[in-house]
């Protein structure tokens, strides 16, 4: 395993991204989350990477229970974040903060992200001095090291990093779709970090676990390369960026945990032939007309959708739809995901759903199309 070209105390380049844990009905499953934190700490990795919104709040939990509870605190790295809901004022930030200590179960965060930043919210950071408490927090010794979570146009992250030049690292998505999307503005969000010299943090390498699950035509350009999993290849593709110093994975059973260890051990950019087929997977995906929905689930954290929609899971099943043409996503999305949840025509419109997305999808135009898949 390669040292990490960043930060010494990081083992390697490969994050445990705590967002998508797996669960036991409403619950985080803590026994298989033990199991899947020891074999990644007993591969020679260290770095977790939580939220408060995570799982509504069992996400830091789990983190407590399964990690902090169990390892000594030498032997793990750990990040959390700044949210916009869970303060008004600057007032309320230390306070937010010393509970996320505690629900962690931790005198300290190795790592403190101003979460989720764009143009609309970074107002609201900037105004309640959030950036300011947290470099005071770190010369407290409660933070070691300050960054921010970014999902916006590049010419916002400029900003944000020139307003706010101490800042030590970027956490971005990134992914072998996302990088020449323009709606995402991958690509020029990394040259903005590269330009700052801010090393960064991946988050969605598999963009959701979309990349898992490939259309045949797909799929057939990686399967006679008779090498990796769609997975390794989504990780390896980001080998060749100098500038990244973690890979995050959100990972939610010990096959996948097996599977990326394995690839992150190694972590080798893609040959010629495998960033060929890399390329033409990517175009393959582009024309399926897909949702670009990565299972984030801000929109439906904190009962964020009044009428109770299951924005990401229906669009889910939109997605299944149109790539595998599957008519059991029919009976699953009646019997299922809206039996005791609003339909996609159930929407009102309120729009509270696209002032959170990430990744600024137009939801409720995608919740009509769903609806006309499954309603109509």
């Amino acid at each position: 395993m390669k040292n990490n070209p960043f930060f010494p105390e990081i083992n390697g380049s490969f994050g445990f991204g705590c967002m998508r844990l797996p669960m036991a009905n409403e619950t985080v499953d803590h026994a298989a989350f033990c199991d899947m934190a020891d074999a990644f700490i007993e591969a020679g990795f260290n770095y977790f990477d939580t939220a408060h919104g995570y799982l509504n709040g069992q996400s830091e939990i789990a983190i407590r229970e399964c990690v902090a509870k169990r390892y000594d605190r030498q032997a793990f790295l750990l990040t959390d974040k700044l949210t916009d809901p869970y303060f008004e004022k600057e007032e309320d930030i230390r306070p937010f903060f010393a509970s996320q200590l505690a629900a962690c179960g931790v005198e300290y965060f190795d790592f403190y992200l101003m979460h989720a930043q764009d143009a609309s919210n970074y107002q609201k950071f900037r105004r309640c001095r959030a950036y300011e408490t947290a470099f005071a927090l770190k010369e407290e010794g409660k933070i070691r090291h300050v960054g921010l979570s970014f999902h916006d146009k590049a010419e916002v992250l400029d900003q944000i990093l020139t307003d706010y030049p101490a800042i030590e690292i970027v956490q971005i998505q990134l992914n072998y779709v996302d990088y020449a999307d323009s709606a995402v503005d991958a690509k020029r969000v990394y040259e903005v970090c590269a330009a700052h010299n801010k090393p960064v943090i991946v988050m969605e390498p598999i963009k959701g676990g979309s990349l898992i699950n490939l259309p045949p035509a797909a799929q057939a350009e990686f399967d006679v390369l008779n090498g990796g999993s769609n997975a390794s290849y989504a990780l390896r593709y980001l080998a060749s960026f100098s500038q990244i110093a973690m890979v995050l994975s959100g990972m939610s059973d010990r096959d996948q945990v097996r599977d990326n260890l394995q690839t992150m051990q190694a972590w080798q950019p893609l040959s010629v032939a495998e960033q060929a087929a890399v390329d033409r997977v990517r175009d393959i995906l582009r024309n399926q007309n897909t949702i670009p929905c990565t299972g984030c689930r801000y929109c439906v954290t904190d009962n964020q959708c009044p009428v109770d929609i299951l924005i990401p899971d229906l669009f889910a099943a939109q997605n299944a739809y149109t790539t595998f043409n599957n008519w059991n996503t029919k009976y699953y999305y009646h019997s299922v995901l809206t039996a005791q949840n609003g339909k996609a025509s159930d929407c009102i419109e309120c729009g509270q759903c696209e002032a959170v997305c990430p990744q600024h999808l137009t939801i409720r135009e995608y919740l009509k199309q769903t609806a006309k898949t499954f309603e109509s």
